[in-house]
């Protein structure tokens, strides 16, 4: 299946970090605007810079702009929020409900280490960034 889907692999990249992307800016805007179904989470401290980091860095992982530094650091984000929240409730992800976090915490640092490229921002003005 790899060698016929080979020839895709650039585009199959780029909507594969689109949605990730626009997935995680999604879980930002609930934290910062109260929308999607949740509650704003701007009066704490810890959920403010989540949502920040979420909605930016997830937008820039969208749009293809500074891909690298922003998945980088959301795959951080997501290994704190891991720890902080999932692994205290038990070793196994699936048990403890932190395999979201571990799923894009991986994602994200594919994300870092493959770069924007392309269908992004940084193709089209030439300085498609790998970290």
């Amino acid at each position: 299946m790899g060698r016929s889907l080979g020839k895709y692999s650039e585009l199959l990249y780029a909507v594969m970090r689109v949605v990730v992307g626009l997935l995680f800016a999604c879980h930002g805007a609930q934290k910062l605007f109260g929308v999607l179904g949740a509650a704003s989470q701007v009066s704490k401290a810890l959920q403010l810079a989540a949502g920040i980091i979420e909605f930016g860095g997830g937008g820039l992982v969208a749009l293809g702009l500074w891909t690298g530094y922003a998945a980088f650091i959301a795959s951080g984000l997501m290994a704190v929020a891991y720890f902080m929240t999932a692994a205290p409730r038990g070793f196994w992800p699936i048990a403890n409900k932190g395999e979201l976090a571990v799923l894009y915490c991986f994602v994200f640092l594919y994300v870092a280490s493959r770069g924007s490229g392309t269908l992004s921002v940084d193709a089209l003005t030439g300085k498609n960034r790998r970290a």
